[in-house]
């Protein structure tokens, strides 16, 4: 069995790694393609270096650009090194123009597609992410939904039962895996000066948060009541695109600090000893979740409706008296609530689930 797996995202690279470590660990014939999406190959090799995966054999280097010419470079880019390499899968994660296309470019050339984390939903058509979500599903042979939820939204689909196994998420898997690594190799709480449980994150990066003028700002009030409330620092490592927009809009952020971005070790050490996270990105609510943290989601809906059942995690959407009312509501609360994402060993599940029926 020979195969290919996609990543072109940070968020793509930590959830595959799990599945990547255990392909290896049996010596399967595999090898990466990074399309490049958001960053260079060269911004991402610290983490691979960190993550200890293997190099990218094919780097596509597609950059940014309208949805359009990006998921066109990225199929075009995917086709030829498909066509090369003749696998039998190909594997991608998540919700990106790199996973759609990816998808599509391998389902039209007849290679088994296997999508890693199918099954979310947001039932909000205005966010890209979704559009991208329920096409890869829809063209995929093999779903891993990662939790019970995720696998009924497939099933009420249409989906075929017998393409649905529900392993659990490898962000569980890639925590658990990394976490120690993080705090042997990173020293982020002395290199900024702060101490456990006396800090509050935020990461906020999202198009449609930061790219309207109105919802941004609003955000930033919220974040600067949340600071003025509890007298505690609030640390932003911001992202390139929300620093962009910040600029534009002219808007100048009071009472947080602002860090650059981070590695995953780093950022995963800054996770697990906030005192609260407050985020617009899906895979932070879960990490939060995964590590006891309180959370608090900077967006109108999630496509993580467990972390709210389960009590981690509020929507305050993008209403500045909201974020504060929620974030005192988090603050509040026992950190008891049960794991909803599985026990660690999705990818393994996930690679035996293909050694059974790929052949």
């Amino acid at each position: 069995m020979k195969i290919a797996i996609v990543v072109g995202t940070r968020p793509e690279i930590i959830k595959m790694a799990p599945v990547i470590r255990e392909l290896e660990k049996r010596d399967e014939d595999c090898f990466i393609i990074h399309t490049g999406q958001h960053y260079s190959y060269n911004l991402d090799r610290v983490f691979f270096e960190q993550l200890e995966l293997p190099p990218p054999k094919y780097n596509l280097e597609v950059g940014s650009g309208t949805h359009a010419e990006q998921t066109g470079r990225i199929l075009v880019g995917i086709e030829k090194v498909l066509q090369r390499e003749s696998p039998d899968v190909s594997l991608v994660e998540g919700d990106t123009n790199s996973v759609f296309a990816a998808a599509l470019a391998a389902v039209k050339l007849h290679i088994i597609v296997g999508h890693v984390e199918a099954g979310l939903r947001s039932y909000d058509k205005s966010m890209p992410e979704e559009t991208n979500r329920i096409l890869t599903d829809h063209c995929s042979d093999y779903l891993f939904a990662p939790t019970k939820k995720a696998g009924e939204i497939l099933l009420s689909e249409g989906i075929a039962q017998e393409k649905i196994f529900v392993t659990g998420n490898t962000i569980v898997d890639a925590v658990y895996q990394n976490l120690e690594i993080a705090r042997e190799k990173a020293d982020t709480l002395g290199t900024l000066g702060l101490n456990p449980r006396e800090y509050f994150l935020v990461t906020l990066h999202r198009q449609e948060n930061v790219d309207n003028q109105e919802r941004f700002s609003s955000i930033l009030e919220g974040l600067y009541q949340v600071a003025t409330k509890f007298q505690l620092p609030v640390i932003y490592p911001i992202h390139p695109r929300s620093r962009k927009m910040m600029k534009k809009f002219n808007l100048e952020p009071k009472n947080l600090r602002l860090v650059q971005p981070l590695d995953f070790l780093s950022f995963l050490q800054l996770e697990s000893y906030a005192r609260l996270i407050l985020t617009d990105s899906g895979g932070v609510q879960e990490e939060a979740c995964i590590l006891d943290v309180p959370c608090v989601t900077l967006r109108d809906n999630t496509e993580r409706p467990e972390t709210i059942e389960v009590g981690s995690n509020m929507l305050a959407g993008a209403t500045s008296e909201k974020i504060l009312e929620c974030s005192k509501i988090m603050l509040g609360k026992e950190n008891t609530w049960r794991k909803p994402f599985g026990d660690g060993k999705a990818g393994k599940r996930i690679v035996e689930i293909l050694k059974e029926r790929v052949h």
